[in-house]
């Protein structure tokens, strides 16, 4: 089996590809199954926020394995797959391993360091698990990239750098209102992980009075007390619209919003000289509808134009540190996928050496009938530590030659010559125990 990763980020696809490629909550168990039932696809673990949609996968060949993972995705956005060639990313092998391991150290977010991602992978790996299409060899990648991920945040100072993307998008937002949120009213839509965020980090900023709203009001109530919020039901969306200058939208709501009919409303209604509503999308699909950035006093900041204005941003100090990191960590985790291609080749060689010994000593015993059980024991213990002792060092330094950097050369030869028939590793049958995060990049 090899690693194979295909996905699409606000890196390479513009939010309107993204939205199509997301996958709903409701619709992981069933993507993922259409991805294990592929001719190469044998493991899957999808990942869907509101930055990046991807597919880690165990392949049995790479372009095979690619065409099948293509041909999900475009089912799932509803075009043929010529359609997202130019927007996909393809990582194989070594390459997959470093792309993950720097996706869980906040290397390929936005905002540099951010920890969102790894929630969220954890998420993916869990929901994979739970649907038993993770197997042996994306077991050991998640669970080690969740590693790499705690060990970039603990060992450095990313995360002091590493905003979050709520936190990176108020300070684009604070540029439109005087550089200050203090005291700035504000409205949160959405009570999910994202606009907990929001509340959060505004309450942090000191902008208030804040307001919770939510299609679900028991969600939006719980969440405003948590903060000392209010909160107003969906109908009066526009009527809180017109009292707040600072909007963080953030709902799983496949349609928009906040449409163009419901914020011209709600500006209308607006003081004169209060300053522009800045919206912050945050949301995969948008939660913000076609044309509201036209409106006079609205300024609209979503995915596209935050990936824009934070392209240039300072890169923090300590990334470096968390490079070498992952740099070391792939090469371990490349070490261990080559010493694990060979196990089962070596358990090959020595089940076909029992298998010989085997036949032999029934050929002995059909031979020599006269010699006594304890004879033929003492003769069956001789020969198979003569096999073990013959095997050893052989069998050791494959393991060692198969650990360095094409490695795979000597699992392939060592198969060759004693034409062994080496089955597929099947996935392993504990899962183990993940429990969900909060929050997370959506």
């Amino acid at each position: 089996m090899k690693l194979l990763v295909v996905g699409a980020s606000y890196r390479t696809a513009p939010v309107a590809t993204l939205e199509r490629l997301a996958v709903s909550p409701s619709g992981l168990d069933r993507t993922l199954g259409r991805l294990i039932a592929q001719p190469y696809v044998s493991e899957a673990v999808l990942v869907s926020t509101c930055n990046r949609v991807e597919v880690y996968a165990a392949v049995s060949g790479f372009h095979g394995g690619l065409g099948d993972i293509c041909a999900v995705l475009a089912e799932q956005a509803g075009c043929q797959p010529a359609a997202l060639a130019n927007h996909l990313y393809v990582h194989f092998d070594s390459a997959a391993v470093d792309h993950i391991f720097r996706v869980a150290a906040g290397l390929d977010s936005m905002v540099i360091g951010e920890a969102q991602i790894l929630g969220q992978l954890r998420d993916a790996y869990h929901w994979a698990s739970a649907a038993d299409t993770a197997g042996r060899l994306l077991h050991e990648l998640m669970q080690q990239a969740l590693r790499v991920g705690k060990r970039a945040h603990s060992e450095t100072g990313i995360d002091r750098a590493g905003q979050s993307v709520v936190t990176a998008a108020l300070g684009l937002a604070a540029g439109h209102l005087d550089d200050d949120l203090t005291g700035r009213p504000a409205l949160i839509v959405g009570a999910g992980a994202m606009g907990s965020l929001g509340v959060a980090t505004l309450s942090r900023l000191g902008a208030g009075p804040l307001t919770v709203t939510n299609r679900s009001t028991d969600r939006a109530v719980r969440l405003a007390e948590s903060y000392g919020a209010g909160a107003r039901p969906m109908a009066e969306l526009a009527d809180t619209l017109a009292t707040v200058d600072v909007v963080v939208a953030a709902t799983a709501s496949p349609e928009p919003v906040l449409t163009r009919e419901v914020v011209a409303a709600a500006t209308a209604d607006r003081a004169p000289g209060r300053g522009p509503l800045v919206l912050l999308d945050l949301a995969v699909p948008r939660d913000v509808g076609p044309g509201v950035a036209e409106l006079p006093g609205v300024e609209v900041i979503d995915i596209d134009r935050m990936a824009a204005l934070l392209a240039d941003g300072p890169v923090a100090a300590d990334a470096a540190a968390v490079r070498r990191i992952v740099a070391g960590e792939v090469e371990s985790f490349l070490c261990w996928l080559r010493g694990a291609d060979v196990a089962p080749t070596v358990a090959a060689l020595r089940g076909r050496a029992d298998d010989v010994v085997t036949a032999e000593l029934r050929r002995l015993a059909q031979r020599r009938p006269d010699l006594s059980d304890d004879q033929r024991a003492e003769v069956a213990r001789t020969v198979h530590r003569v096999v073990q002792r013959l095997l050893h060092q052989p069998t050791v330094r494959v393991r060692q030659l198969a650990a360095e950097p094409g490695g795979d050369q000597y699992t392939a030869l060592l198969r060759e010559l004693f034409d062994l028939q080496v089955p597929q590793t099947s996935p392993v049958d504990t899962v183990p125990d993940i429990t969900p995060p909060t929050g997370g990049e959506r």
